[in-house]
């Protein structure tokens, strides 16, 4: 990252030019009105009560509030821990499949039972892709025929993973066009059955999000909101962008946390998120 380490020189002063330039540029870096505006009254804040007195003040406050902006809640990785349903979503060509296919190498690499979910029945390749992924990890997987009903697919896996004592369900859906309303209906559907056969209790939606598509991930998120409950948020390609300030915006103005980040195309690139070395990257060379 460090695409905002430009807004630092060590020991200078702060003036109104300064703000200026700090506004702009966290806009520019894809942080979204909000988490802007706020960073922005914020420094002008401690600045003021002199608790921000130079440059490099500034630097070890933004840091500071990012961090906690990008705060996780306690549970968020709860669903780790006990018998799960994880849906999958997103638009086409984030990385869904693929971001599965490494949550399952993790999970199973740490001694669960997990079950893959084929449950994009529209893409040809998606479930030869998904096969790939079960037979790397060892993991049992349940799809259906090209064009078939999605829900039954979700229904069917759900029963195989109570009857084989899964511990985790990974389901993969089709890449939905946010602005689509049929389909997003559908996916809406596939998320009733889960509910009614796992409860809430043990039901996760995550969003896969391209890191470098900036302000358009963010438009992504909000539709898929308006639909389904979104509990966090996979941003991928977080290695192949010099911004990264939308995993900000995310959670600012969605209030959706981000879970893991892809950080290459390795089967372990997939990280959980932390928000101290996050912030630090951003503001770092």
């Amino acid at each position: 990252m460090g695409f905002f380490s430009r807004l630092f020189n060590s020991g200078a002063k702060i003036d109104d030019d300064y703000y200026e330039e700090v506004e702009e540029t966290l806009f520019m870096g894809d942080m979204g009105v909000k988490a802007t505006e706020e960073l922005v009254e914020s420094l002008k804040l401690n600045v003021l009560y002199r608790e921000v007195k130079n440059q490099d003040d500034a630097k070890a406050f933004m840091i500071s509030k990012i961090a906690e902006i990008m705060t996780q809640p306690e549970d968020l990785y709860d669903f780790e821990n006990q018998k799960s349903a994880v849906l999958v979503i997103g638009v086409n060509g984030v990385g869904k499949t693929t971001s599965i296919g490494k949550l399952a190498k993790r999970y199973s690499g740490e001694g669960k039972k997990v079950i893959l979910a084929g449950a994009d029945t529209f893409r040809a390749a998606a479930a030869d892709q998904l096969k790939i992924w079960s037979e790397r990890t060892g993991c049992f997987m349940v799809t259906g025929n090209e064009g078939s009903d999605p829900g039954s697919v979700v229904f069917d896996a759900a029963r195989a993973a109570k009857a084989r004592g899964a511990d985790l369900m990974l389901c993969d859906t089709a890449g939905r066009l946010h602005n689509k309303k049929n389909l997003m209906n559908e996916l809406a559907k596939i998320d009733k059955i889960l509910a009614a056969e796992f409860g809430e209790a043990g039901r996760t939606n995550i969003i896969v999000l391209d890191a470098t598509t900036g302000q358009n991930a963010l438009q992504q998120a909000k539709e898929f909101k308006e639909i389904m409950k979104v509990d966090g948020v996979i941003l991928t390609k977080m290695d192949g962008t010099a911004k990264g300030g939308i995993a900000v915006a995310i959670t600012k103005e969605l209030g959706i946390p981000v879970m893991y980040i892809g950080v290459g195309e390795g089967a372990a690139d997939l990280v959980r998120f932390n928000p101290q070395e996050y912030a630090e990257g951003l503001f770092n060379e």
